[in-house]
């Protein structure tokens, strides 16, 4: 087992997917795990999840804050990084509060893993940081740049870097599947931005397994893009009507659907691979790997590795999940 005996760091460790991760690591056995965050009241309700565990150790503190950071990074052998401001609106509306937490508080990882001789480091990004049209996704992919290029100029530093990209997680804190099961109860109607748009959606196991797996294959400043399913944003409105009407005894047909037209800085459809991006990109069966340098590696380094067929990878053109199968999905993970 890869992290078996080993010490972690999850920073954002009691967000939905570092709180994932923490728990799938545990059955590795590690010597320890430190969660790291701002919010006590999450690190509380984590814990009472956990229970009492003698190699999982708590930590308080700001991504923002170099020392902070610096210290919860002693004698630590790999480092999740998930901290981030997520919330395109809260981005746009306070641009430099993500540029504080996103790029400088990535920054500090970078500086902290370096000087604490840390093995590796995986930082998650997001769809959004493609071909950018938000602070949110400006941000991520100033931090990606960031990851990227510390691989080539740490010097001496033994660190890995790397990033991991995917889209949206099913039933993350703030995503549109509680808000609309939300929306259907309280309200009697969803607002939606527009029927005619598609995202990338992968489930949390997916989301939480492919992390793990991005930093136990990384080599050093690549892009794990993790192939995910494109989903209808109007096919996952009606399935998520019909349920919650089920279970609180309304009529499916008294729910209004309104649309209410793009956010700002919000786009129709997403990417996670760039077609300049994919000229030099490897495939595996779970996702594609971006080199972080053009031409590097002249055959494959990764298990059942071949070349990446030219193309955009974005929701746009392709096929979405059936109406079914979407409805099969939701209901396996006890979203609806």
């Amino acid at each position: 087992m890869f992290f078996k005996g080993k010490k972690i760091l999850v920073v954002g460790g009691t967000g939905t997917i570092g709180s994932s991760i923490v728990k799938t690591l545990l059955r590795e056995d590690p010597d320890v795990i430190r969660v790291f965050s701002r919010d006590e009241h999450k690190q509380f309700e984590l814990q009472n999840q956990l229970g009492t565990r003698k190699n999982v150790r708590y930590l308080i503190g700001d991504v923002r804050n170099y020392d902070r950071v610096y210290t919860a990074m002693q004698d630590i052998d790999y480092v999740f990084h998930l901290a981030a401001m997520k919330h395109v609106p809260s981005c746009e509306y306070n641009p430099y509060e993500a540029v504080l937490t996103n790029v400088h508080g990535t920054n500090n990882v970078i500086r902290a893993s370096l000087a604490q001789k840390v093995k590796k480091v995986v930082f998650t990004s997001t769809d959004k940081a493609i071909s950018p049209t938000n602070a949110y996704g400006a941000t991520k992919l100033t931090a990606e740049r960031l990851i990227t290029a510390a691989e080539y100029s740490k010097g001496l530093g033994q660190t890995v870097f790397a990033s991991v990209r995917f889209g949206n997680v099913m039933g993350s804190r703030g995503s549109v599947i509680p808000l609309f099961k939300e929306q259907v109860v309280d309200q009697g109607r969803i607002t939606i931005t527009d029927t005619t748009m598609t995202r990338f959606m992968m489930t949390l196991k997916q989301a939480t397994s492919l992390t793990i797996k991005a930093l136990e294959e990384a080599r050093g400043g690549e892009i794990f893009v993790l192939k995910m399913p494109i989903v209808s944003l109007k096919d996952l409105a009606t399935i998520v009507i019909e349920e919650t009407c089920h279970k609180c005894g309304k009529k499916k047909e008294d729910v209004v659907v309104k649309e209410i037209g793009l956010r700002p800085g919000e786009k129709m459809y997403e990417e996670l691979m760039t077609y300049e991006e994919s000229l030099t990109a490897w495939e595996v069966p779970e996702m594609f790997i971006i080199p972080y340098a053009k031409g590097s590696g002249a055959g494959p380094i990764y298990k059942d590795a071949k070349r990446a067929t030219p193309g955009t990878y974005r929701s746009e053109g392709h096929p979405t999940l059936s109406l079914d199968d979407l409805h099969f999905l939701l209901k396996r993970e006890g979203l609806v």
